[in-house]
């Protein structure tokens, strides 16, 4: 969840934006009308207040761009504004598109910033191909900060949300706090959090729905946790490729589940390939090829001795294959993609796109196309899908249109002085 960037490219990463976007007409999605998180809430309301697609859509017209936009072997159609709440922060997006035609994204909302204790796993729907969208819902809403939500439908019509849990607020809250509001706040909040609390929702989880997102089960843990959460494959499973303990000692398991989402076991985990540190692994995402072949990649951080951080101009993303259903896997190789982390999808025609964000100069969301199942990867033309004013953006994630086009969704900053929002870019790859 790093940030990166400085301030002396805010000026020329507007400029940038300013050319990918046209200007911002979009609905602003208000804030969903759940109770405010609170450590001494009843634990069973988690599920609570999930909507179900009765929010009035939004009714002003979406952001649009007045021309097509040739970038690298893609073509950007649109941009616009899917979710901003206003004085609010939302980060870390997924999207899913139903066999109705309906849009779904998901997303941490209705938060302070990038780190902080309110986070809430919500939703937005489309249901006219991303013209319009619904104001936000809260699906998950734990004491605990809810992050980085995914999303799938699977061929049973199941929704399957995947998210994590945090308390890396807590680490803000050392020191002298009498002159900061917000993070007295913030420890009053730690200060209710029972131990009986803590134990039972930190971790990571996943959610079923399976009328649409009108109500929702009691979560089921999993043993790792990714951004973008689970995918379907063609025998049905349900793969979970993650990541567990987030700074040593770092495991890369591999899970499925053959209960439609209900339960997850651990089938194989991954290993780093010769050179690299496991534990500099995170944000991992699968796809499954045309040819039965699952690629995973992930988010890899290029740590330099000596120096503090890691190197964004050398955090290449790492890859890996199985060809047998995800039992073993390949040890992970650098790929010739700079960018984190990473969504895959695989088109109708076999392609493979992946989309990451570039949180350095010039800062924006990327794409980038494979035609041999992952084999190689055209980074010469590489597909520029917007450019952003700072480094607090990214996380992308991508669903094919029926017409062949594609949507991706995101987090950044809209407009300067205003916090993160969720933006779409409707886009095609040119065959």
């Amino acid at each position: 969840m790093s940030k990166s960037g400085g301030r002396r490219h805010v000026a020329a990463g507007l400029a940038v934006a300013a050319a990918a976007l046209t200007a911002v007409v979009s609905p602003e999605c208000a804030t969903a009308q759940d109770k405010p998180k609170d450590a001494v809430q009843a634990l069973d309301s988690v599920t609570a207040d999930a909507g179900g697609g009765t929010s009035e859509m939004a009714k002003e017209k979406p952001m649009s761009a007045t021309a097509q936009v040739k970038q690298g072997c893609g073509v950007v159609l649109s941009t616009q504004v899917i979710c901003k709440q206003p004085g609010r922060y939302i980060g870390w997006p997924s999207v899913c598109r139903r066999k109705n035609g309906e849009l779904l994204a998901v997303f941490s909302g209705d938060r302070d910033e990038h780190v902080c204790p309110w986070g809430k796993v919500q939703m937005v729907r489309s249901t006219d191909q991303g013209a319009t969208w619904s104001v936000p819902v809260s699906i998950c809403n734990t004491p605990l900060d809810d992050r980085d939500a995914g999303i799938i439908e699977t061929r049973q019509g199941t929704l399957v949300v995947a998210w994590f849990t945090s308390l890396a607020f807590e680490g803000s809250l050392k020191g002298d706090l009498s002159k900061n509001p917000v993070r007295q706040q913030w420890k009053l909040h730690a200060e209710k959090l029972t131990p009986e609390q803590r134990q039972q929702w930190l971790g990571f989880w996943t959610v079923r729905s399976e009328d649409g997102g009108k109500t929702w089960d009691k979560p089921a843990r999993t043993d790792g946790s990714t951004p973008h959460g689970p995918i379907e494959l063609a025998d049905g499973r349900l793969l979970y490729v993650g990541r567990k303990n987030p700074h040593t000692n770092t495991v890369l398991p591999v899970e499925e589940s053959r209960d439609d989402g209900r339960s997850w076991q651990v089938i194989a985990t991954i290993q780093a390939g010769p050179g690299d540190n496991i534990n500099e692994f995170h944000e991992p995402h699968v796809v499954e090829c045309a040819d039965g072949r699952l690629v995973a990649q992930y988010r890899y951080h290029f740590v330099v001795p000596g120096k503090p951080g890691y190197d964004n101009l050398q955090s290449y993303l790492r890859q890996t294959v199985s060809t047998d259903g995800g039992k073993t896997w390949t040890v992970a190789e650098k790929t010739p993609l700079l960018g984190y982390p990473p969504h895959l999808i695989r088109l109708r025609n076999g392609w493979l796109v992946c989309v990451y964000g570039k949180r350095y100069a010039p800062f924006g969301e990327y794409a980038c196309v494979s035609r041999d199942n992952g084999q190689t990867w055209d980074v010469a033309n590489e597909i520029m899908l917007t450019g952003a004013p700072n480094g607090d953006l990214g996380y992308p994630a991508s669903t094919e249109l029926e017409d062949g086009s594609i949507l991706t969704v995101y987090y950044q900053l809209d407009k300067p002085g205003e916090k993160t929002c969720l933006i779409g870019t409707h886009w095609r790859v040119q065959e």
